[in-house]
């Protein structure tokens, strides 16, 4: 119970693109300023927490998108729900991937086994070379995207994109 509301305190800080320290977490939670350490080692482990919650919402976001009957057309869904998913919470989205929180692809039982599925739904010769070409595509995308790089594509040219890609598959 603790732990969640510190790691929605967490959450909530670094989407309102504030430092989520402990001390400031544990201000907003409402609970002493040791509190936290008895559920995190430190400052690093509180943020893990809150980038393992960032993969859940991603894995939730994949799912919600994967919903069309025809493979590629799925696939394409999830693609825009991902660059959707980074463009919508951003700070969340780079702490994911941050060098010191990021999950190594594969450990993630739920967003990148979403899209390994649908992969390998789609009967790609290599499914696991195919599930990171998309993987590493769209995160490459969504990345360009939250900085700026790729400001004439817009969301019809993201859709081109990636559809491009599923077609390859």
């Amino acid at each position: 119970m603790l732990r969640d509301a510190l790691v929605k305190a967490a959450l909530d800080m670094l989407e309102q693109g504030e430092e989520p320290s402990l001390r400031a977490v544990a201000r907003a939670a409402g609970v002493s300023a040791m509190a936290p350490y008895r559920h995190f080692a430190d400052k690093a482990a509180l943020l893990s927490a809150v980038a393992e919650q960032g993969f859940a919402a991603l894995a939730v976001a994949l799912v919600a998108a994967d919903v069309d009957t025809d493979p590629r057309a799925a696939l394409i869904g999830q693609g825009l729900a991902y660059i959707a998913f980074a463009r919508a919470r951003p700070a969340l989205f780079r702490l994911m991937f941050a060098s010191d929180f990021a999950l190594t692809l594969g450990d993630d039982s739920g967003a990148f086994a979403t899209l390994a599925d649908r992969v390998a739904s789609l009967g790609a010769r290599d499914p696991q070379a195919a599930t990171t070409l998309s993987w590493a595509t769209v995160h490459g995308l969504a990345m360009l995207a939250l900085d700026g790089r790729l400001p004439d594509l817009g969301e019809d040219g993201e859709r081109r994109v990636v559809a491009l890609l599923a077609g390859a598959l």
